[in-house]
């Protein structure tokens, strides 16, 4: 089964990811915006996405709503990156979520953000079963942020 990935339509990737973006980079956080900075797999050089940063339970988790992006893949292969706000970079160590472990973070982030990314879940909500998140669990990568990398 091919990997699942939306591509962004134009409005999104030339105006609101560029708006979100530059509201973050002057450290303005739009509902718990970040910015996302891993380095390149093959290339070592910084690459930058605009994310939501869920806190659930007091644990944070990065969710990938599009599926296998471009960052999805770096941050795996490097298991680290930054989170901007402003001029604050926070170094962080990431480690992926099993499909059985995401539900709840899945229905955590729906929760919060359905207005923004719902039409990416395949028409599931936050009050979904836990039978339709576990479905589409294989489609949205999660990772649990660990800890600040050294």
């Amino acid at each position: 089964m091919p990997e699942r990935y939306i591509r962004p339509n134009w409005f999104t990737t030339n105006v609101f990811n560029r708006v979100v973006a530059l509201l973050t980079r002057l450290g303005i956080s739009v509902y718990g915006s970040r910015i996302l900075a891993v380095r390149g797999r093959t290339s070592g050089q910084w690459r930058t996405t605009p994310v939501n940063l869920l806190t659930y339970n007091g644990v944070r988790y990065l969710v990938a709503p599009r599926g296998i992006t471009q960052w999805v893949r770096n941050i795996r292969a490097s298991g680290a990156g930054e989170l901007w706000l402003g001029r604050q970079r926070e170094p962080i160590r990431v480690a992926e979520l099993g499909d059985a472990e995401k539900l709840d973070v899945l229905r955590a982030y729906l929760q919060k953000w359905r207005w923004e990314v719902g039409a990416f879940f395949q028409g599931v909500g936050p009050d979904a079963s836990d039978a339709e998140l576990r479905r589409i669990a294989p489609d949205h990568p999660v990772f649990r942020i660990l800890a600040e990398s050294k």
